[in-house]
Order: C-alpha cells, then structure tokens, then sequence
C-alpha cells in the first residue's frame, strides 16, 4: 500500500495533542493565539515541508517520475540527451537602386517581433536582392510565414529598408519536453545495446531537433541501403510536418547525391552513427491525402463537433500513419467514437487505406460533414 503523506491539518492536530500530552502542568487546552498553540502549529508546517522535499525525492529517484535536469541525468546513463532548441532559417528580398549587397551579420526585424541575422552577404539580380537569415531566438516561434514584413536593422545605401520574406523561416523548435524525452529514455533501456538495427535508425532520427517521427526501409534502393523517412509535425506545422528539403544522402556521402534542407540535417547526424557500409537515405514521405465523410451527424453538426471531428482524426493519422502502411475503418471509428457523440456515420472511406507506394504516407485530406 502506498505510504499516506500526511496533511497540514493533520500534522497541526497531532503537535498540537503531542503538547497536551507532554505533562506540562496546567496545561489542559491550547488557546487560538497561545504561544503553545503558535509554536505547534510552526512546527507543524515545518514538517509538513520536509515531507513535502522527501516526497519531491522519490519523484525524482525514479524516471517514470523525474523532471528537469534529474531526467536528463537518468537518459544520460543510455545516452538520451534532451534535444536543444533550434533556430529558424529562411529569405528575406529588398528592393536594391543597383547592385548593392546586404553583408553577412546583418539585422533584420521581421513582422511579430523576431529578429534574424543574414548568415551571407545577399545575391543580388536585377532591382532585388536576396538574403538568406538564421532567427536570433531559436524556437517555434522563430518560424515565420513566406509574405511577412522584413525591415533591415539599420539603413544600407541603395538598398530599399523594408523587404518581405520570400522563403517561409522553418527548421524551428522548442527545447524538448519531459515528455518526449521520457518516452526515449524508456525506449533506450527497453533496447539495450545498438548494432544499427531499423529500431537504432529510428532513435538515431529522432534524436535530431525537431524531427518527432521516423520510419525505416531496409534496403530500400536496393542492396546495402537503409532509406529513412521522417516527420517534424511541431517544427514544420506549416507544411503539415512533412520536411523541408530535397531526399538524399549526407554531405560526405559520395555514393548518392546530398540531401538538402530537414534531410540533410537527419543525413550528416545518421552518418556518424551508422554501420560503416551503409548508404543512408533520407527522404520525406510522400503525401496521400485522404478525404473524408462523415455523415447521419444530425444535432451534432456544430461547427464545435466539426474542429472536434477534425482534430480526432488528424490525431488517429499522426499515431498510426506510416509509409506504406495501412490503416484499418475500425480505427478512425473508435478516434471519433471516442469524442462522445450520439451519432455518427464514417461513410467514406469504407474500405482500409493502404499506401500506394512503399514511400506513401496517408494524411487526412477535406472531410465533408452532413447532417
């Protein structure tokens, strides 16, 4: 049986009936203000704080519990370590009176208050010049849609002071939370050691900022291949999680074109860690967009049941959708089943969705809703 930490309320009763019961003479009951009564119930509340501490311990002795840098220090025994946050990368165009440049380690305001800096000095053509920028402050918040307003941080010569940004700002992410990086650290004890089994790539994949899911085809492109798939459903939820990039291999891969982008990134991480002969591809999945109807709603066709719908099923396609996987109608019923609802009908699909290439991935396409 668990052991019952006991109340403030309690341990105040308990002191106080520890001082009736001390012998004292003429000390029969504790007045509200007395210094008996203070002095009890400071000690209580003393008490009270150091079961609070050792219960705050326990959490931490174990890594189903622990939090904050006590987690990190359970993962760091498998070599878990929380992914850090990232920054956001995209273009910003000026407007340019002849072939002015804007130099690398220059400041750029961008519309919603981020701040990015050139990481190049910019290309010009014609009358607009092109540069590309990291975000200052890594995060989420860094990833910034392709139209917002760019204003440079301090005037150029010839060189127009507002621009728009051409190229969406992605690749950001925030520092991994508990508990995500929980979910890995049981998964490196479950594993035990590596040897570049399809569960080892998926780790490894993962492990990168910003990437939350990944999938493994061994031999993909034929002998000696490893061909790996990913999704960044935070860092990239503009795009619907898929990567921003073009399918490859790292930078000092010399047997297959280099990757870029998200790709090249999870490439030149995988190629570290990798067996020595295995050529390691990393592409996206491909989108196969899936429509839905879900019919006989009646009263519950609110626009409120609708986003509810909406979210169940994108849900039920981010735990179970795979490339070259299938999904089954029993599976979307229960996601939408589980909201509650005192009648539906999933009248399209009807059969099971399954990939239509090995590299295909269902997503969730127009779901049409009718009373």
């Amino acid at each position: 049986m668990p052991y019952q930490r006991p109340t403030l309320d309690q341990l105040c009763q308990q002191a106080r009936q520890d001082v009736l019961s001390g012998g004292i003479p003429g000390v029969t009951a504790l007045l509200r203000y007395s210094v008996l009564n203070v002095l009890a119930t400071v000690l209580a509340g003393l008490a009270w704080l150091h079961y609070g501490y050792l219960d705050w311990i326990s959490l931490q002795s174990v890594p189903w519990t622990a939090t904050q840098e006590y987690l990190e220090a359970w993962g760091a025994l498998k070599s878990v370590y929380r992914k850090p946050a990232s920054a956001a990368t995209g273009a910003v165009t000026f407007a340019v009176s002849a072939s002015q440049i804007i130099p690398a380690g220059t400041t750029i305001q961008i519309s919603g208050g981020m701040a990015a800096i050139t990481v190049a000095d910019s290309v010009t053509t014609s009358l607009s010049t092109i540069a590309s920028c990291i975000v200052t402050q890594a995060g989420s918040a860094g990833n910034i849609a392709s139209g917002a307003i760019a204003t440079l941080g301090s005037p150029i010569e010839g060189v127009q002071t507002s621009g728009v940004v051409t190229t969406a700002f992605t690749g950001g992410a925030d520092s991994e939370s508990d508990d995500a990086l929980r979910d890995r650290i049981f998964e490196a004890f479950e594993r035990g050691g590596e040897n570049g089994s399809a569960a080892d790539y998926e780790v490894w994949a993962e492990t990168v900022p910003g990437v939350t899911r990944a999938w493994v085809n061994p031999l993909g492109y034929g002998a000696g291949t490893v061909v790996v798939y990913i999704m960044l459903d935070d860092a990239n939820a503009a795009s619907s999680g898929f990567p921003n990039g073009t399918d490859g291999a790292a930078s000092d891969e010399g047997r297959y074109p280099t990757a870029s982008g998200d790709q090249l990134t999870v490439a030149n991480a995988l190629y570290a860690l990798r067996p020595v002969t295995a050529l390691v591809i990393v592409c996206s999945p491909v989108r196969q967009p899936i429509n839905f109807t879900v019919a006989s709603l009646g009263a519950n066709n609110t626009s409120a049941n609708q986003a509810l719908i909406t979210q169940a099923l994108q849900d039920m396609f981010t735990r179970l959708a795979a490339p070259g996987g299938t999904i089954y109608p029993n599976q979307w019923n229960e996601a939408v089943a589980a909201l509650g609802l005192s009648q539906f009908n999933i009248s399209a699909p009807s059969a099971p969705i399954t990939a239509v290439t090995v590299g295909s991935m269902p997503t969730l396409g127009n779901i049409t809703f009718q009373a």
